[in-house]
């Protein structure tokens, strides 16, 4: 299935010279009209790898040109930020298709990437645990017993957003770039979990899967999450075998993995081989500590958190972000109709308003939203802007749920680990 990359020239904008954190390189003109790269003074706050507290303005960090992302099948362009276990971010100018093509889509491990299969259908998947009929299913088993379902669903990583938060939380510094929206093909979960007929007694399911641990020792698991029995009976819940209208790639979990739309990506366990369903919460890798938890009450900003009540982390947070021109973006001179795309979305809350602004939040201009193909698909929008004048401009996108939860200018509610920055996305772009 191919994706709608929309054509680059409506905006008259390329990206071009940023470093991991959007960081503006170079300078100088490559022609009239041409995209070029700003100074290299000119940092975007929000895109920077953020600074020690204690940092004087001479040691601000330096700009630095980044080295070209390379993995099979995926795009140069996306962000590494680590190979051990391998994590990669889409920056925001890549995430301008409709349907997040698979060579642009994130990749968030927790353990080593195990091989390729090389017997797809004969992949196997149980279901015990708090069931009164336990399955093992394989693959081939789920294509014929079950009736396969395609949507196209947003898939978020729980830390998306962390380097946002001051002073800065551990884990992976992503900005917005751990999410995309692709078209997941599988059966869908709650359907299986009919047929093993789930008891009363089941208040949560636990994930497993093949990946190794980073230590090699078969005795850990690199990750075993699981969410409320309500939770997995949301009907989009898929046991995915397909990406985009092809055989799911291994590096994303294939030949099967789950898919859990509006909850961190970390319960879409990869390489998935059994689902148990369990009487109390499940407290395996990743559920226990701060583990994808969020303080019940504020703390104070890089405090250790003792003493303070957790909560797991469960539907994410409201998000935009502009996808079109990208962050660094220079324009002829003159071009003062300016055009904006990008992307909304949320967690179980739909998507109400995206609005933009040029002047700081002084005001703001509503976008307009494209319909969605169903539910957890992002929100495409638009909007076009009248710039006063050449020159440089800043631009913030917010998005607003359908419960008034709009995203807030700075990451909010601190936390050891990072989790729900979803500070307003901003650009910057220079005109002339």
């Amino acid at each position: 299935m191919t994706s709608n990359t929309r054509d680059e020239a409506e905006t008259a904008a390329t990206p071009a010279g940023f470093d991991r954190r959007g960081f503006l390189t170079r300078a100088g003109l490559a022609g009239a009209g041409a995209v070029v790269v700003m100074r290299p003074d000119i940092v975007l706050a929000q895109d920077a790898k953020p600074a020690a507290a204690d940092a004087k303005p001479s040691e601000a960090p330096k700009p630095v040109e980044p080295a070209p992302f390379a993995y099979e099948g995926k795009d140069a362009g996306l962000t590494g930020l680590g190979d051990r276990p391998l994590v990669a971010e889409t920056p925001a100018h890549l995430l301008d298709d409709d349907t997040t093509p698979v060579s642009k889509f994130f990749i968030r491990m927790n353990g080593q990437i195990p091989d390729p299969t090389t017997d797809a259908d004969g992949w196997k998947l149980m279901i015990d645990g708090e069931v009164e009929t336990p399955l093992e299913l394989s693959l081939k088993d789920l294509k014929e017993r079950f009736s396969p379902k395609t949507y196209r669903m947003v898939l978020e990583c729980g830390g998306n957003g962390r380097s946002f938060f001051q002073p800065p939380a551990r884990g992976n510094q992503w900005t917005n770039g751990g999410a995309g929206c692709a078209e997941w093909t599988g059966v869908p979960l709650a359907e299986v979990l009919k047929v093993a007929k789930v008891k009363p007694s089941a208040k949560y399911t636990a994930h497993s899967g093949v990946d190794p641990h980073l230590s090699g020792d078969p005795k850990k698991q690199s990750l075993s999450r699981g969410m409320p029995v309500a939770k997995a009976m949301d009907e989009h819940n898929l046991l995915v075998f397909a990406m985009n209208g092809e055989p799911l790639p291994n590096v994303h979990g294939g030949p099967l993995r789950l898919v859990v739309p509006g909850w961190p990506g970390s319960l879409s366990h990869k390489w998935l081989t059994k689902i148990t369903l369990r009487d109390r919460e499940h407290d395996g890798q990743g559920m226990t500590g701060h583990s994808y938890r969020l303080p019940e009450k504020p703390m104070v900003p890089g405090s250790k958190g003792d003493g303070v009540a957790f909560r797991i982390l469960e539907s994410m947070p409201i998000r935009a972000v502009t996808t079109s021109p990208a962050n660094g973006a220079r324009m002829p001179a003159g071009a003062h109709d300016l055009k904006l795309r990008g992307a909304a979305w949320g967690g179980d809350v739909p998507v109400k308003r995206v609005d933009v602004t040029i002047d700081g939040g002084q005001t703001w201009i509503e976008a307009k939203l494209a319909p969605v193909k169903n539910r957890y698909d992002w929100n495409r929008w638009t909007a076009e802007i009248k710039l006063p004048s050449d020159g440089y401009f800043e631009i913030f996108a917010r998005a607003t749920d359908a419960e008034g939860k709009t995203q807030p200018t700075l990451a909010t509610n601190w936390n050891p680990q990072g989790y729900g920055g979803n500070a307003q996305h901003r650009i910057a772009i220079l005109v002339g």
